[in-house]
């Protein structure tokens, strides 16, 4: 297994752990992960929840624990692996928070949830890989095209997202419904073709890395097979002693069957694949969650006609409320079984992508 350079660091295992948010993925997990030699990502959608005026103070907390999380995860690291923040370009301080992950210290900043065309103004000169989350060879084309153009950068690595991620998801919902999308497979080729274009035009390697609906080690090597640089795994990492979420989180994705897992419409303004929780359950008939609070903290949602605020929802799965919490989860959710170590995962993941070599 060779190692993977990323700008200037380097991963030792062809893995990146997908942020989650709000509160899943921090720095405890990253940590742990970046210390297997993958990269651990924290999620920064309201990284500073749990602090004790947070509804208050908002976004002081959340740039404060950014920073405070990204520290915690490299201590965790020991200088291995990678660790980086997922930033949704829907935040309405979507600069602040890649800002505050520049000053706390992070490797890498991956970005999704709308097209970062303005990351690497916001980064400049700062010594930080940058990537976008794409889910066509469309945005991956018009992403490098505008920051070779305006900024002579072009990313350091790509992410593409296919439809059977979770959380929010880059496709149409008519298309989702009527499994119209295109798959992975396709997405990847599509992208991987653009790239070769800017690759072979400017001389630079940019990595490309699968994600949505990759569960095994043998899922990661068809697509390095394929030339893929690695995969992006995140559902599979909620089931881990090392998951940021409380114990009663980790323990709704222990017994789901493939029909609990369904398609919800975000205030963010995209589908997303989720539990079906009770809050789910009334969302799906067309109720509308009363809110009592608002942090204004995404440019597309409206508290006046949404259906519920996200930030309320998702901080609630955090603490384990079932009955008021979203619950964001992959397709392969069902899967998983009990609550394992990050090691146990990676591990069992390199042992099946070592077996097919």
């Amino acid at each position: 297994m060779q190692t993977i350079k990323l700008r200037n660091k380097t991963l030792q295992v062809p893995i990146i752990q997908g942020g989650m948010g709000v509160g899943v993925s921090l720095g405890n997990l990253a940590g742990h992960v970046a210390k297997c030699g993958g990269m651990g990502v924290i999620s920064t959608a309201h990284t500073g929840y749990r602090c004790d005026d947070f509804w208050q103070n908002f976004l002081e907390d959340n740039l404060t624990e950014i920073k405070n999380e990204i520290h915690k995860a490299k201590e965790i690291a020991g200088g291995n692996g990678m660790v980086g923040i997922n930033v949704m370009v829907a935040l309405r301080y979507y600069d602040q928070m890649v800002k505050a992950a520049i000053e706390g210290g992070a490797d890498a900043i991956i970005s999704g949830a709308g097209i970062p065309l303005e990351l690497p103004a916001i980064v400049g000169d700062a010594d930080i890989a940058i990537a976008p989350i794409v889910s066509s060879g469309k945005s991956a084309r018009v992403i490098c095209q505008s920051w070779k153009k305006k900024h002579d950068r072009l990313p350091d690595f790509i992410v593409v997202e296919g439809s059977q991620a979770g959380g929010h998801l880059g496709f149409p919902m008519e298309e989702l419904s009527e499994n119209r999308e295109q798959t992975l497979e396709e997405i990847f080729q599509d992208v991987q073709t653009v790239v070769k274009t800017f690759e072979e035009k400017y001389n630079v390697d940019i990595p490309v890395f699968v994600a949505g609906g990759v569960y095994t080690g043998y899922d990661v090597k068809k697509f390095t097979d394929m030339g893929a640089a690695g995969a992006q795994i995140a559902t599979r990492f909620i089931a881990t002693h090392e998951c940021d979420a409380s114990p009663a989180y980790k323990e709704r994705y222990l017994n789901v069957k493939p029909e609990d897992i369904v398609l919800i419409k975000s205030t963010v303004g995209m589908p997303g694949r989720a539990l079906r929780s009770p809050f789910v359950e009334r969302l799906l008939r067309g109720e509308k969650e009363k809110i009592t609070r608002c942090l204004v903290c995404l440019r597309p949602c409206d508290p006046k006609v949404a259906a519920f605020c996200i930030t309320t929802a998702l901080t609630e799965a955090a603490k384990g409320n079932w009955e008021d919490g979203l619950f964001f989860c992959g397709s392969n959710g069902y899967r998983m079984k009990e609550i394992v170590h990050v090691k146990d995962i990676i591990d069992e993941i390199m042992t099946e992508y070592q077996s097919g070599e």
